[in-house]
């Protein structure tokens, strides 16, 4: 009954501009749009529902913060790590710190065009 997640939403006082960001900077496909609303799909078939806010985020992460209540980031499977940080530090994307290795996984944090956290990961293998 139940598949699984569809796509998730994220808010943008400019969505048709984010959209284009993630379509530009990550290889996302603007599949699908509607009243001002924009559906992005990445390479692996996971979709990013961008919609109208009211409002703008107050400043974008200046560190990788995990801890508050919400949502916290949005990762991004890669298979070519250095590859990847590199092309988006050639498009002008700033790191968010500097890229880490943990338990065997490679991450990137870095800012979209609206300030939401994103990064790269790096699975040394994949979750069970």
């Amino acid at each position: 009954m139940f598949q699984g997640i569809e796509h998730l939403a994220i808010s943008s006082p400019n969505p048709e501009k984010l959209a284009q960001w993630y379509a530009d900077h990550l290889g996302f496909h603007i599949n699908f749009s509607y009243a001002g609303n924009y559906f992005v799909r990445a390479a692996n078939g996971a979709m990013i529902e961008i919609i109208p806010a009211a409002n703008s985020l107050a400043a974008p992460q200046v560190v990788a913060n995990n801890k508050d209540a919400g949502f916290r980031h949005l990762a991004i499977a890669i298979d070519d790590f250095d590859a990847g940080v590199a092309e988006l530090k050639a498009k002008g994307v700033q790191m968010v710190g500097e890229p880490f290795e943990t338990q065997g996984n490679r991450l990137a944090f870095f800012n979209d065009a609206d300030g939401n956290l994103v990064h790269l990961i790096k699975r040394e293998k994949p979750l069970p």
